[in-house]
């Protein structure tokens, strides 16, 4: 579809497998390695797909760039291809907006061909949400059988040898945690309603859970749940110019997709990176200690500040993007947690920002907007 001369895609969030299909169909083409049953890819292009390789993979006879999808810690990915292979669940837990979810989403995709099968968890998940739940109507006119049965994602997981993604894991009660205890150690699912009935996984099921350390409740899981998972921390990207590359790449894949034809702007990612990399570590590159804001400046978040300030001066002002929709996009996320942090902004303004303003053009332009911080 088309609005003025311009695509318009129909998804305003496509699945991983969707956004890329072609390197996934392309790496299944070649993939000759050992792979574990029901997995779509071996290990080894399971990795390939999410950290990217130099060689192109052949589709049709076109060459397909296997591209970096996630920036970190490159063995961490290794080992949780590993483990998902093996008998362990995969807990990913880290700081919010650290990717985990994406990467979540990545080897679902990769392995199991969908990373849609997925339980969101919340303070108000209950048990029958994990398992299973019954259409009443036929439950009441049929009585207990399989047809009146209504699949969870875990189950769907246990029936077809799938991955199973739980966003959010120690957000639900610890008696909802706890039900997947004796899943994860057994690899079945009783259904005491069907005469006979357990479920039994199929090779290929396991699950991969993400959780939020910030939040109350990651160091309240069981003891008995910690250790059906291996855990692996996902931590805030620590360079500079990684992160700069990471916004540059979703900010233009965000923007493509909601149909804002713009170039992102590298200096001003370069800045915005450099901003929030200096506040979430407390130190400035000139070795000016710095107060630490209490919001999350995730590279996640720098990326919803670029393209909302992009969105902004594209249909406000018709052109590239403002520093000035920057320091007011910057400002709704430094102090959305915290009205204290403004204070914190406006110290990094007037301490870090001014003696660069003296040096660079660009530093110079972003604090002449100090007056949208007060």
């Amino acid at each position: 579809m088309t609005r003025g001369g311009q695509a318009v895609q129909e998804t305003i969030k496509p699945p991983a497998e969707v956004l890329y299909e072609k390197q996934l169909k392309a790496l299944r083409e070649e993939d000759t390695g050992s792979r574990p049953p029901h997995w779509l890819l071996s290990p080894r292009s399971v990795r390939d797909f999410i950290i990217g390789r130099e060689q192109p993979a052949l589709l049709e006879g076109r060459e397909i760039a296997i591209t970096r999808k996630f920036y970190g810690n490159d063995v961490l990915i290794e080992r949780a291809i590993v483990t998902l292979a093996g008998n362990r669940g995969l807990m990913l837990v880290g700081e919010p907006g650290t990717a985990k979810t994406m990467l979540s989403e990545l080897l679902s995709a990769a392995i199991s061909g969908t990373s849609l099968n997925t339980v969101q968890g919340t303070a108000g998940t209950t048990e029958d949400m994990i398992k299973y739940s019954w259409n009443y109507a036929m439950l009441l006119d049929q009585g207990p059988s399989e047809a009146a049965l209504v699949p969870s994602p875990l189950y769907h997981g246990m029936k077809h040898g799938v991955l199973t993604r739980f966003e959010e894991i120690t957000r639900c009660p610890a008696e909802v945690q706890d039900s997947l205890i004796s899943i994860l150690s057994d690899k079945v699912m009783s259904i005491p309603e069907l005469e006979g009935g357990v479920l039994f996984a199929k090779p290929g099921f396991n699950i991969i859970a993400t959780a939020n350390i910030h939040d109350k409740g990651v160091n309240e899981m069981s003891g008995a749940l910690k250790r059906r998972f291996n855990f692996e921390t996902i931590r805030p990207i620590a360079n500079m110019t990684m992160e700069a590359e990471i916004i540059v790449s979703q900010s233009r894949t965000l923007l493509e997709h909601s149909g804002v034809e713009v170039e992102v702007d590298r200096g001003v990612v370069e800045l915005l990176a450099t901003t929030f990399m200096e506040l979430r570590q407390g130190i400035s590159r000139e070795g000016y200690k710095l107060e630490m804001p209490q919001a999350t400046l995730s590279t996640a978040e720098a990326v919803s500040v670029y393209v909302q300030s992009a969105m902004t001066s594209y249909y406000y002002e018709g052109g590239t993007i403002g520093l000035d929709r920057l320091v007011q996009n910057m400002l709704g996320t430094i102090a959305k947690e915290n009205e204290k942090d403004l204070g914190i902004l406006k110290s990094y303004f007037a301490k870090v920002v001014k003696a660069r303003a003296g040096e660079d053009e660009l530093w110079k332009a972003l604090y002449e907007e100090k007056r949208w911080i007060g």
